[in-house]
């Protein structure tokens, strides 16, 4: 059975109207105060935050709070020995054991990682609270943290915000319009501002206990089946984004092109106007280090897919509806196709539908500004990430591994990084810009623009399971 208002509501629905978020990064302290902070924020009781449903009747909350437990904060509340070895086993490890699976090498591994994310097996709970304003935050974070429960210790914060601007609500720090579609699921109403066509996906993509789109499979569901049914898993992330060597590299790919022998067929004379009615640029060069970010994301910075519009982005065309057909003029490799190959044809077929996540992301740090002065220590700038599948294996890891960081979907991709979020070095990253005669223009070069700095894997469990846990006896 299906029912909104047992699941936690950040699964299937998203917060867009509450631009701040604050994540919580607990610790058991006390593990019966703890079990019994659970049970009270079902309904809110003694003071405890109340998880935010799916369901939100006629009242929409003033703010959400919601959470996600670790196997290790399973674990520390005294959760059954048979129930825990039921759950997966990349969820038991942890994140930080499968950090080569994800790209997190080199500048992204986990040794680097900072507190509290270097020590992960102290991280148990990650709550979440979203907000309009930052005196909400606040307010829901002592009264979650309060020292007379004695049930957690609050090791870290991490803190987002959404641009201030209408216009820019759901940019993120490399300039691009984000937060357009997520997938829809069978038998679930949504009001989703652009139509799609992708299939819908079944429930068992994102929930425990459902149907899933391969044949004849379904997830184990960790028992009892109060525990696992309509609970799902969330692989956060802190990835940090390095804006200014984004710039910096469009400006030495626009330089580099501007003496290319086939530039003229990149970018005939005169379509910069084009790009210019869209986009703030300035001359050929500026349309040329626009039309490589576009290539590499797969998007104009406005959010118009190449899919639809490759030579100039057109702000008339619905930014979901299209597909990647054999005449595509969006690169194989570029960032969406990589992470989502819809429909188009690909060497794992089966695998087109069966990675989708969903996806919720927020920036975090102060918005760049390529006007400004530099400083000697540019502060840290990125996005606080949310990726929820029932399978982190098969769908999360799946996709990190495969398709963005060895391009296994398509041979004239494979052993390339995905160009904005992959593990690249210069010494070896390469992008291809397809021309309309077929041919190619190789950029060699390719830097890495994200680096991880901290996450876990967490179980969102229903409002059932949260019952249960916080039921549970020692």
């Amino acid at each position: 059975m299906f029912d909104l208002a047992e699941l936690q509501g950040n699964i299937l629905r998203g917060y867009t109207k509450k631009p701040h978020v604050r994540y919580l990064i607990l610790e058991v302290a006390d593990p019966i105060a703890a079990r019994r902070w659970l049970a009270d924020s079902v309904s809110g009781r003694n003071g405890v935050p109340q998880i935010t449903s799916g369901d939100w009747g006629e009242n929409k909350p003033e703010t959400c709070f919601n959470i996600g437990l670790t196997y290790e904060g399973l674990r520390a509340l005294g959760t059954p020995s048979a129930s825990l070895k039921m759950f997966p086993n990349e969820f038991v490890e942890g994140m930080t054991a499968r950090a080569w699976k994800l790209g997190d090498v080199g500048p992204s591994a986990p040794e680097t990682w900072p507190k509290p994310f270097n020590e992960p097996k102290r991280i148990h709970l990650i709550a979440t609270i979203y907000a309009k304003r930052v005196d909400q935050l606040n307010d829901v974070q002592e009264r979650a943290v309060a020292d007379k429960k004695k049930a957690w210790t609050l090791l870290d914060t991490r803190e987002g915000c959404s641009f201030p601007d209408k216009r820019d609500r759901d940019r993120v720090h490399f300039g691009y319009l984000d937060n357009i579609t997520q997938p829809r699921f069978e038998g679930v109403p949504d009001s989703q501002r652009h139509p799609d066509r992708q299939p819908k996906a079944p429930l068992g993509t994102v929930l425990l206990g459902h149907k899933t789109n391969l044949e004849g499979l379904m997830w184990q569901v960790p028992q009892p089946e109060a525990l696992g049914h309509n609970g799902t898993f969330n692989a956060f992330r802190v990835l940090e984004q390095d804006v200014e060597g984004f710039e910096k590299y469009l400006d030495w790919a626009a330089s580099e092109l501007l003496e290319h022998p086939q530039v003229d067929e990149l970018l005939p004379p005169g379509a910069e106007e084009k790009i210019g009615q869209v986009l703030p640029i300035e001359g050929r060069r500026g349309a040329l280090r626009e039309i490589v970010a576009a290539n590499l994301c797969g998007r104009w910075r406005d959010g118009t897919p190449l899919a639809l519009s490759a030579d100039a982005p057109d702000p008339e065309v619905d930014l979901t509806d299209f597909d990647y057909g054999r005449d595509s003029r969006c690169p194989y490799g570029a960032h969406i196709r990589r992470c989502n190959p819809r429909g188009g044809q690909i060497v794992q077929r089966i695998a087109n539908n069966s990675r989708r996540l969903v996806r919720r992301g927020v920036p975090y740090g102060p918005r760049y500004d390529r006007t400004s002065a530099r400083v000697l220590d540019e502060p840290e700038r990125g996005l606080l990430g949310n990726f929820i599948g029932a399978s982190l294996g098969a769908q999360f890891e799946a996709m990190s591994y495969d398709w963005l960081n060895l391009g296994l979907q398509d041979p004239r991709i494979t052993g390339s990084n995905d160009p904005i979020s992959g593990a690249n070095d210069p010494d070896t990253g390469w992008f291809d810009l397809p021309l309309k005669s077929g041919t190619m223009i190789r950029l060699q070069g390719l830097p890495r623009f994200v680096r991880t700095r901290g996450g876990a894997y967490t179980f969102l469990p229903s409002l059932s399971a949260i019952r249960f846990l916080g039921s549970q006896m020692m």
